[in-house]
């Protein structure tokens, strides 16, 4: 970790009123919670992941922060919690990045990670919202998330769900990846990278990793993405990636999509890539999806023109290498 934190507290009888108060950064180090302290007990927290990346000149610019912004206000909203405004989420990024800004590497793949939460901090045992909260941002160096752009194979947790209908999916909170660690233990045990999750009330409609979105590219160069029903979380690397093929020219859909029409899809050849993103691994080519006693084959263009297009566009913005045609980055240094 970075040598410092930003914080910001906040008090209030109900989470839509309050006062925030005392924006600083300070020195990296443990929190002090009381046994006692709600989100010990319930669970109120959310948080957000974005990176920083150093250019050739030797700039710093951020990836979409007022996104993350946005996005972490809707998952307070529905934990209960308060929302921060806009402003200060992305000026306690920004100052942390510029005080910590010897932490950013160089390199291919590399970025500043941020991890933005926020936490229940009333020492309070009764179920009810929190009456204080704490918004912290703490920063590591990152590498590339699983190295070289190769197909990762997938596991099908059938036995398990990530989320439910009215449930927390579409909030970004640590409940909802607890739910997937059990089944990724599983995927590595079946020596797999990552977990995919389906739901099984829906024909077993593809849902997302436990990480991050798919994209499955059809041979008429159609792209296709599960459509947002609550139980997933809105990526920013999704929308971002989104944009940019409709930009290239590309018509992507948002709808229900099936393990059978993937199976069917890629037996047919009508299925061509299929590729999964987020924050962490930006795009990254799926391989094969594999359950107890089956497996559908990884497309026959495992890392094709478009993933690789995509890829290329995306990072290519991220790092000052492409023009950033849609006004998504903020500089720092």
């Amino acid at each position: 970790m970075t040598d410092h934190v930003a914080k910001v507290e906040w008090s209030g009888e109900s989470p839509d009123g309050g006062e925030w108060r005392d924006a600083r950064i300070e020195p990296y180090g443990p929190l002090s919670l009381d046994p006692a302290t709600s989100v010990l007990h319930y669970g109120q927290e959310v948080f957000e992941g974005l990176k920083a990346y150093r250019h050739q000149d030797g700039s710093v610019w951020l990836f979409r922060p007022e996104a993350n912004a946005q996005r972490f206000q809707k998952s307070a909203r529905r934990l209960a919690l308060p929302e921060l405004p806009v402003d200060l989420f992305v000026d306690a990024v920004r100052n942390l990045v510029e005080k910590d800004s010897r932490w950013i590497p160089e390199g291919e793949g590399t970025s500043l990670y941020l991890r933005p939460f926020m936490i229940a901090t009333e020492k309070f045992l009764g179920v009810r919202p929190t009456h204080e909260a704490l918004f912290e941002v703490i920063a590591s160096p990152a590498a590339n998330y699983f190295g070289t752009p190769e197909p990762v194979d997938i596991w099908w947790a059938r036995d398990y769900a990530r989320a439910g209908e009215g449930g927390t999916g579409a909030a970004k909170c640590g409940g909802n990846y607890a739910a997937s660690l059990l089944p990724q233990t599983e995927a590595e045990e079946k020596g797999c990278k990552q977990v995919i999750f389906t739901d099984p009330h829906r024909d077993n409609a593809v849902e997302e990793l436990g990480g991050m979105n798919v994209f499955f590219v059809f041979s008429d160069g159609t792209l296709v993405t599960p459509e947002l029903t609550g139980t997933i979380l809105e990526g920013i690397t999704r929308t971002s990636i989104i944009q940019l093929a409709e930009e290239q020219g590309y018509r992507v859909v948002e709808r229900k999509i099936t393990v059978d029409e993937w199976r069917d899809g890629v037996e047919s050849g009508e299925i061509a890539e299929v590729f999964a993103c987020g924050t962490a691994a930006v795009v990254a080519p799926m391989g094969r999806l594999l359950w107890e006693d089956g497996e559908i084959p990884a497309a026959k263009n495992t890392n094709g023109e478009v993933t690789e297009l995509l890829r290329t566009q995306l990072t290519g913005i991220q790092t000052g290498r492409v023009e950033d045609r849609f006004g998504w980055l903020t500089r720092v240094v």
